[in-house]
């Protein structure tokens, strides 16, 4: 079993107050986050982005072991993943995610990478977390 672990702190109210985050790593120390960076677009990170970086990260390191598999190596393989909350009752809900990526694997079988692309984001462990509808376009460069 493999485990990592991350901390959030946060002082005051919902819409006033503010928080950090830090990874086990140290790549995120103290990172700030709160309810306008949230909501309102003010710069900084937040949940959502969070989870589409770990979203984007894992589909592309499943990607490239799929691809491995298949006797298959890309060049470069680039994944932006756009995660939507929507309010939901009286709450939020993270209702879709979605995977932009582009492979290149000069001289690759096309369908055999997009194959390996929808095995990917449905078996990436990310994935398999999130509650959520996964959608996926994929392009082999």
């Amino acid at each position: 079993m493999i485990k990592k672990h991350a901390s959030a702190n946060w002082k005051g109210s919902l819409t006033e107050g503010t928080g950090t985050i830090s990874t086990e790593s140290g790549v995120l120390d103290a990172a700030n986050y709160g309810f306008k960076k949230r909501f309102e677009g003010e710069p900084g990170s937040n949940p959502e982005e969070l989870i589409g970086a770990a979203h984007a990260a894992c589909f592309s390191m499943a990607l490239s072991m799929i691809l491995g598999q298949g006797d298959m190596e890309a060049a470069d393989i680039s994944t932006k993943s756009t995660i939507s909350m929507d309010k939901e009752g009286e709450g939020f809900a993270i209702k879709t995610a979605h995977l932009d990526v582009t492979i290149d694997l000069p001289g690759g079988d096309k369908a055999a990478v997009l194959e390996a692309a929808e095995t990917a984001k449905a078996n990436c462990p990310v994935s398999k977390l999130l509650n959520c509808e996964i959608t996926m376009e994929a392009r082999v460069a």
